[in-house]
């Protein structure tokens, strides 16, 4: 059944002065020009990446004045109405990786497996994670940004992957029991056979669960920017993770989806944009959508992948883009019929694999496969579910997701 709350829509916070490096110099009235952008377009919270290594830049110094910083973002967001989720472990950004020194060169040690890290890690979750707790927007505290591609540079197994997240999810809400402790990994989780980090983890630890849908990951390629498959991969993986859960209630927050060139180009943006969420909200398990990215990155810095620089909703100059006008556009559409779309019966396509149990049979629900493109198919004559083996005659499952009717692939 529909979660009884609207649909969330915010945006995942790229600075347009600085890209993150703008934490080193911390300019509020800059932010706030930026936080004003994001609420003038309808979007009621951020997603805040404050840089761990300049924070806590030795195992036993977490550095206050890095904290207040982001408490002093935290604090602009609230005179705009934006609640605040914060991500702990940065970790990974637009394809650099920042890690402090006490893990590099002649410390070299797993950020995973390691004792000493782990608990290096531990302090600095709690540390941080108690300050943000005691500001009132705050509504949730992630691990990390997609703390699965900081592996292999830090070995691990699926044992250690699990017990490290299970540990630091514990260390958060002892912290603040008041907020969603969640675990952020990208899509290697759920289509990688051999992924150290396995889906059971994104479904059972944590309030809710995360995906990231990111449609340069070869969905693109089967149909091009405004095939059915690109533009129901972001419902695709909702579904997945709803499968994969014990609990048939479970939200699932898309915590970053986006519009990357040249998979989608300019001219295909908006249409990707409307697209895109009008598949993804009819999604009964949807807890809320967070745009990558608010901003821009200035071209005048050096060496990110060509798509980090115009996945922006804003230019750096504060431009609203044609991409945000549409995605403000859905947000009041929403809004007015009580931000959720209309919730039916819908049916399900039965998947013999169960994620849960047998991830390495992931490739066989990766895009591209027979599964995946049976799904597209069905999926272009409305919402469909997806229901593993073993829940398909659960009469009780079925009815908490709204499915009426179980369809076996062709």
């Amino acid at each position: 059944m529909p979660l009884p709350h609207p649909i969330r829509f915010g945006a995942n916070y790229v600075p347009s002065a600085g890209w993150f490096h703008s934490w080193l110099d911390l300019s509020p009235h800059a932010v706030r020009r930026d936080f004003e952008d994001l609420a003038g377009i309808g979007l009621d919270h951020v997603r805040v990446f404050p840089i761990w290594p300049w924070i806590q830049p030795n195992r036993t110094l977490i550095r206050q004045r890095g904290i207040d910083a982001l408490l002093d973002v935290i604090d602009v967001a609230a005179e705009f109405g934006l609640s605040v989720a914060v991500d702990l472990l940065q970790g990974h950004l637009s394809s650099f990786d920042f890690l402090p020194s006490w893990v590099l060169t002649w410390h070299r040690r797993s950020l995973f497996t390691d004792p000493e890290v782990r608990d290096g890690v531990a302090a600095y979750a709690d540390r941080l994670t108690r300050a943000v707790a005691g500001r009132d927007n705050v509504f949730a505290v992630t691990l990390g940004n997609e703390v699965d591609n900081l592996y292999p540079a830090n070995p691990t197994t699926p044992e250690a992957s699990t017990r490290w997240a299970a540990e630091l999810i514990d260390v958060v809400r002892a912290a603040a029991p008041r907020l969603l402790a969640l675990h952020s990994l990208y899509d290697a989780s759920w289509y990688d056979p051999g992924h150290p980090f396995h889906p059971v983890d994104s479904v059972d630890l944590g309030d809710l669960t995360t995906v990231h849908s990111w449609v340069f990951n070869g969905v693109s390629a089967l149909d091009g920017p405004l095939g059915p498959a690109t533009l129901t991969h972001a419902d695709y993986l909702v579904e997945l993770a709803a499968a994969t859960s014990l609990d048939p209630a479970r939200p699932v927050w898309l915590q970053e989806v986006g519009a990357p060139r040249p998979d989608v180009p300019e001219a295909d943006a908006p249409a990707f944009v409307r697209r895109t969420l009008d598949a993804v909200t009819a999604n009964p398990a949807l807890w809320g959508v967070t745009w990558w990215c608010s901003h821009d990155l200035d071209r005048a810095m050096a060496d990110f992948p060509d798509r980090e620089y115009d996945l922006g909703l804003f230019t750096v100059g504060h431009r609203a883009k044609p991409a945000a006008a549409e995605l403000a556009a859905v947000v009041r559409e929403l809004r007015r019929t009580g931000g959720r779309p209309a919730a039916g019966a819908r049916a399900a396509l039965l998947c013999d694999v169960d994620l849960r149990t047998e991830p390495e049979r992931r490739a066989e629900v990766a895009p591209g496969s027979a599964f995946h493109s049976e799904w597209v198919r069905l999926r272009q004559a409305g919402p469909l579910a997806i229901v593993t083996a073993g829940r398909a005659t659960d009469a009780g499952h079925l009815s908490a997701r709204g499915i009426d009717t179980v369809l076996t692939p062709a």
